[in-house]
């Protein structure tokens, strides 16, 4: 399901709202000197307190990404002090990283006193016994990698609980925790989506952002 251009074309698009989701979408990522060069090019104003806020939330994300779960750990408390306490979903999914990262360096032994230390305590809340099998089960594995749970492993896990830390501490700082480019995303997805299912009564196929970004 599509919708014929000559609907839209009319309507005026102004660059600096474009401008500004494109920053918007930078900003949140932290790609620091890209949001430098942009600037420039578009004679932009710099927002408050851009550059600290991004540097500080870029080396949080780095050290959460390349393996030194615990250093992000040390630094996401002194950023926002309270927002592992209050998030516990979020803390147990980074401190699980650093166990994953135990695993894959085949340290069993400190894996091991780790999840007694630091994960155990998680399993008197019911949801995150599952969790807790799931990720002890990976010592039983010589290859870890090629266990039923290889998923854990993986880079698109350890970017997703990047990608939630990064919210958490910008939603923390009262700041949208997605990007303006991802809400408008969001959002015509859905209200194309709700056309299509209308529209597909009368066999119209459903809406593809794939299919969309493509035409």
């Amino acid at each position: 399901m599509d919708v014929d251009p000559r609907h839209y074309e009319h309507i005026a698009i102004n660059d600096n709202d474009i401008h500004n989701v494109v920053l918007s979408y930078l900003v949140h990522n932290c790609f620091k000197e890209t949001v430098d060069s942009f600037i420039s090019c578009t004679g932009m104003n710099q927002p408050a307190d851009c550059l600290e806020d991004m540097e500080k939330r870029k080396r949080i994300l780095h050290f959460a990404l390349e393996g030194n779960v615990l250093k992000a750990i040390e630094l996401t408390e002194q950023l926002t002090h309270d927002l592992l306490e209050e998030n516990m979903d979020l803390h147990f999914d980074l401190l699980s990283l650093h166990f994953v990262e135990l695993v894959c360096s085949r340290k069993c032994t400190e894996a091991l006193e780790f999840a007694q230390t630091k994960l155990t305590p998680f399993g008197k809340v019911k949801k995150y016994v599952e969790k807790l099998e799931d990720f002890m089960a990976l010592l039983a594995y010589e290859e870890p990698e090629k266990s039923p749970m290889f998923h854990l492993l993986s880079l698109e896990y350890r970017q997703h609980v990047a990608d939630s830390l990064n919210r958490a501490i910008l939603a923390h700082a009262n700041r949208p925790s997605y990007a303006a480019m991802e809400r408008l995303i969001q959002q015509t997805t859905a209200v194309r989506q709700c056309l299509g299912q209308e529209l597909g009564k009368d066999g119209h196929p459903s809406f593809s952002l794939k299919d969309f970004l493509k035409s």
